[in-house]
């Protein structure tokens, strides 16, 4: 296909945008500046405004309280567009009309528009153009991340949705969709992250994502660490934002975490806030940390639309899954066949790629399928590999070390070293291999898995999760 010749699907328009610059695939922009972002958004003719908008950023969590978010709001009857990264098995995931992709006419439709709008940016910019080249020594083009958020909001304003769930790509304050005048902003749990670009100590990483507080629109808070929880404190203070702290005023009880999910009880400290009984919520992701998400996304639901009543919120959230979210993909051996064992052994897809997220995600498997089964692990470059390693090493009795795809930059020979060192220092018997290929390395984790009849557990990247969920699935 080539510029000129019209788009004929969304995987083409999606191709010709990963030619711009994309942070994503580890090129650097010359700069981050909001001022772009806002300008292109003046040339298009403010699509940001076209709907209602919650904002959500955050270290982790963050797609699965949009995600619940957009949930409830469907099932309130309200077309709501979610804006989501990254993918796992389609491009198309990153914006949906709740969990359904849009028409694929939507999509050609409105990449058209947006190649005509990039062909005549020149015209269009006027004063702002030394934003994108030309004098500025901090100018560039647009970026990846730019247009494909910009390709959202002319998505929304296409079809006229009712509402907008939009998750931020990487901090918050010099994110691209951070041009959004919301009716409120969400912030999960916060850790260290992209250092190189957010800082390296908490109270930095939520100062970027503090951007995002808008001044007067309330601020959903999860719970945060005390360097973190006094930076946002500030911001909301300042900015006139109601702050709506998770644990002063939601609490989560009954809670079962099983292999099919998570049911709990939902409930609110503050009569006032939710007037009626608690709600008894399932979700189809386990793990306590899903519960506090869906509670979280409740929260802010209720602030945000509060017609919105206690049988939506259940009926939104029933069932509620993501891809790569603790996903459980049902077993095979090397040969395709059915692993042996009772029901054979489970294999757990999961996209934590922070210390912390993959703590919880360690804890959840092993509290359902035990000690001592089989690792797949590989992570992008820059990540906090010691963290993770500390946190999985102890805990499985086959380790395959590997690359998280090819789309991210990685380095799996320091990542054997980080394990074989953290294994040295516990004196842990594990077997640990080191295999950068990634359908080897599933293959191999396959047949030691079926051997032993041992639960498997794939994770430290989104990118490494949809690799061997698109393995598992050919």
């Amino acid at each position: 296909m080539s510029d000129s010749g019209p788009f004929t699907s969304s995987a083409e328009i999606f191709d010709w945008l990963c030619q711009f610059i994309n942070l994503e695939a580890g090129q650097i922009p010359k700069s981050f500046r909001p001022e772009r972002m806002l300008a292109l958004m003046e040339a298009a003719g403010h699509p940001q405004r076209s709907a209602p908008v919650i904002h959500v950023a955050g270290s982790k969590g963050k797609g699965s309280v949009t995600g619940m978010i957009t949930a409830v709001l469907e099932e309130a009857g309200l077309s709501t567009l979610q804006f989501v990264s990254p993918h796992v098995r389609d491009y198309r995931e990153r914006i949906t009309r709740g969990r359904s992709y849009l028409d694929e006419k939507v999509y050609i439709a409105v990449g058209e528009e947006l190649r005509r709008f990039t062909g005549s940016l020149e015209d269009k910019l006027g004063s702002a153009r030394s934003l994108f080249e030309g004098s500025d020594p901090d100018s560039c083009p647009p970026t990846y991340f730019e247009l494909l958020t910009l390709y959202f909001f002319l998505c929304a304003a296409y079809t006229r949705c009712d509402a907008m769930a939009v998750e931020t790509g990487m901090g918050g304050r010099l994110d691209p969709t951070n041009v959004v005048d919301p009716l409120g902003t969400v912030i999960t749990a916060i850790e260290l992250e992209h250092t190189e670009f957010l800082g390296n100590t908490l109270a930095a990483v939520a100062r970027e994502k503090a951007g995002i507080i808008k001044r007067g629109k309330p601020l959903f808070l999860a719970a945060q660490s005390g360097e973190a929880l006094e930076v946002f404190k500030k911001t909301a203070a300042e900015k006139e934002a109601p702050l709506y702290y998770f644990p002063d005023i939601v609490e989560i009880n009954n809670l079962k975490v099983h292999e099919e999910g998570s049911d709990f009880t939902l409930s609110f400290k503050k009569a006032d806030f939710f007037p009626g009984p608690p709600v008894d919520i399932s979700i189809a992701i386990p793990g306590e940390v899903q519960a506090e998400n869906a509670g979280l996304a409740v929260l802010a639901l209720k602030r945000c639309f509060p017609f919105i009543d206690g049988g939506t919120i259940q009926r939104g959230l029933k069932g509620f899954s993501l891809p790569a979210r603790f996903e459980r993909l049902w077993p095979f051996k090397p040969d395709g066949g059915p692993s042996p064992g009772k029901a054979g052994s489970p294999l757990v897809i999961d996209g934590a790629h922070t210390a912390r997220s993959v703590e919880l995600t360690v804890e959840t498997f092993c509290s359902l399928y035990g000690e001592g089964g089989v690792l797949v692990f590989g992570c992008a470059s820059g990540k906090n590999a010691a963290a993770m390693a500390s946190s999985l090493a102890s805990r499985f009795s086959w380790i395959f070390i590997t690359s998280p795809g090819t789309f991210k930059a990685s380095d799996p020979d320091s990542l054997y070293e980080i394990f074989a060192e953290e294994l040295r220092k516990s004196q842990n018997p594990s077997k640990l291999f080191l295999i950068p290929d990634t359908r080897k390395a599933l293959a191999g984790a396959l047949d030691a898995a079926a051997a032993d009849s041992l639960p498997i557990l794939g994770t430290g990247s989104f990118y490494l999760a949809a690799e061997i969920r698109n393995l598992i699935r050919q």
